[in-house]
């Protein structure tokens, strides 16, 4: 049984990383390169004073699209960088190439979703132990109960950053991110498989102890990136961590039965 677990989980977690490494560099890349180059100071959003010299009509006149790309000028040192006199030593495209970079993404992405597919391959062998067998469409049902556990809930308290976000204590938002994760994917577990109400009702209460405790937050907002940028970021990261769980627990489920879809 190890070796058919092992087996397929590496397979599974193999397909979904890469698919999740696709469909990052397709939809989230210019996103993360973009947010570098305000994070460096490169790019501002907004300038807290115009340079000297500077002709306040044409600012004025100036297009909202052309000031959010303005690059930061030496005669205006308070532009507004999220770095608070802090240098933030980020790697560009010149220090790192494309492809080692892409490759460090795949790679990444391969082993988290394998360590994720070993965890959901033991729910399985769990679950058959009770004498259910999760069939393809089981599986796919148990991906989206996964993101559900690892990615979405924890989401609702610590959204997707892109470089440059500030965030609260390190140890605090882990130990909150852990407790959301185990919580949410205890309490569908009773939702689903219990036999009274009174289970299913501890099951919900699970669902939402951890939002009502609250995830860490800072005591105000700051950051380098534009807000449209990192809410665009934090969605399409969670639309791809959607389609890659239903990937990876319809794969997996289909590698653990052994039988056609």
């Amino acid at each position: 049984m190890i070796y058919r677990m092992l087996s397929s989980a590496l397979f599974a977690g193999f397909a979904a990383g890469l698919l999740a490494a696709l469909l990052q560099y397709a939809f989230d890349e210019k996103l993360i390169l973009l947010a570098e180059r305000y994070e460096t100071g490169e790019l501002v959003h907004f300038q807290s004073a115009p340079p000297a010299g500077h002709d306040h009509s044409a600012a004025t006149a100036a297009p909202a699209d052309t000031m959010q790309t303005m690059p930061a000028t030496p005669t205006d040192p308070t532009a507004e960088t999220g770095t608070t006199g802090h240098d933030h030593a980020v790697a560009t495209d010149d220090e790192v190439s494309p492809l080692k970079r892409h490759g460090l993404t795949a790679l990444f992405a391969i082993l988290v979703y394998s360590g994720y597919a070993l965890i959901l391959v033991a729910a399985y062998a769990t679950a058959e132990q009770w004498g259910y067998r999760p069939s393809v469409r089981d599986g796919l049902l148990w991906g989206l109960a996964g993101f559900a556990a690892l990615q979405l809930a924890p989401a609702m308290g610590l959204e997707p950053e892109l470089p440059g976000t500030p965030a609260a204590d390190l140890d605090a938002r882990q130990v909150w991110w852990i407790g959301t994760a185990l919580a949410t994917a205890l309490g569908l577990g009773l939702i689903a498989f219990g036999r009274n109400l009174l289970v299913k009702a501890v099951g919900v209460g699970l669902l939402a102890l951890p939002h009502l405790v609250g995830a860490p937050e800072l005591d105000g907002f700051a950051g380098s990136a534009p807000p449209e940028l990192a809410a665009r970021f934090a969605a399409r990261s969670l639309g791809i961590g959607l389609c890659v769980w239903v990937v990876l627990g319809g794969l997996l489920a289909r590698f653990w039965s052994g039988k056609e879809a």
